[in-house]
């Protein structure tokens, strides 16, 4: 790849590269699609959280969640599906996947078009529950909001240069702030590592027409996380998610655009703390540490906190 972004010659970024190895599994029966997970914690947790990425991301874009919360003693698998053209496909590649982790139940962070197939999964293994919770980021209930809804069926026939430019039209990075800009750049760089068969999948799965029902899911904690600044959802499709699922818990960002994971990502590791922290103590903890912060010693330590809003309880502040 002859263009580098700035993040990627990070020291955070090298650093997880030469730390956390880049596992391929194969779960399929013909041998010729393999999962790309990042595995960080420690493995004796069986509630982990696992991450999904947009249509342009890999594993790789969320290194800063692995590394961040790996340190809180979470569990995180930063997952890549390889091409499912379908979701019977990847609800079922998924659900090998965890069969062969060894794993109980999850927590999903999902992005996009990842917070999407994380409420499918969830919603179709409700009977035999394989999901924990799940939290949102930048997401949408319904496939009918993008426009290339009535072409999708033909996305298998174009080559990788026009699937990769119908998706660079989100990636403007005018009038936004250094991080912002890095998170731009770092994600059209995992874009160009993609081939046509992976695009030409995940757009498929992105377009085609089908919808989440969310009344299925209202006994699941549910986080949902977006921002307040420009990004490539309209705030009509931000409306209705909130409306999908009142009884969730709404952490926004002032800013952070399209990739907050990795512009705002200690705002996104706080917001994942928080969500993890009601789980401390269950068989659905996802680290072996208490995340729940202890009281310092003496009268005059302040304590960090950040602000949720819930649609139930109102205004909500968590130390």
């Amino acid at each position: 790849m002859s263009y580098m972004s700035d993040l990627s010659q990070s020291n955070e970024y090298l650093s997880f590269r030469s730390s956390i190895p880049l596992r391929k599994i194969v779960v399929d029966s013909d041998g010729s699609k393999a999962w790309r997970i990042f595995d960080s914690g420690p493995k004796s947790v069986r509630c982990p959280l696992i991450c999904l990425p947009p249509v342009s991301g890999t594993a790789d874009v969320f290194f800063m969640q692995v590394m961040g919360l790996a340190s809180r003693g979470v569990r995180v698998i930063a997952a890549e599906p390889p091409p499912y053209w379908n979701m019977k496909e990847w609800i079922d590649g998924f659900k090998r996947l965890i069969d062969y982790l060894e794993l109980d139940r999850v927590h999903i962070y999902g992005a996009s078009l990842g917070g999407f197939m994380a409420q499918k999964f969830a919603e179709l293994t409700r009977n035999c529950p394989r999901v924990a919770s799940l939290v949102l980021c930048n997401t949408f209930t319904d496939t009918s909001v993008f426009e290339y809804n009535d072409s999708s069926a033909l996305f298998w026939l174009l080559p990788s240069l026009v699937l990769k430019r119908m998706l660079m039209g989100n990636f403007t990075t005018d009038k936004v702030d250094k991080r912002i800009a890095e998170s731009i750049d770092f994600m059209v760089e995992r874009l160009e590592s993609l081939n046509q068969s992976e695009l030409a999948s995940r757009l498929t799965l992105n377009c085609s027409p089908c919808y989440i029902q969310p009344h299925l899911l209202n006994d699941m904690p549910i986080t949902i996380m977006d921002v307040w600044d420009e990004s490539a959802l309209s705030s009509r499709v931000r409306e209705d998610l909130y409306k999908s699922y009142p009884q969730a818990k709404l952490a926004h960002l002032k800013s952070g655009g399209n990739f907050p994971y990795l512009s705002r990502s200690d705002e996104v590791n706080l917001h994942l703390l928080i969500h993890l922290r009601q789980f401390d103590g269950t068989e659905l903890s996802s680290s072996y540490l208490s995340l729940v912060p202890q009281p310092k010693s003496g009268n005059n330590s302040e304590q960090a906190s950040v602000s949720y809003f819930n649609q139930r309880d109102k205004f909500v502040k968590i130390s």
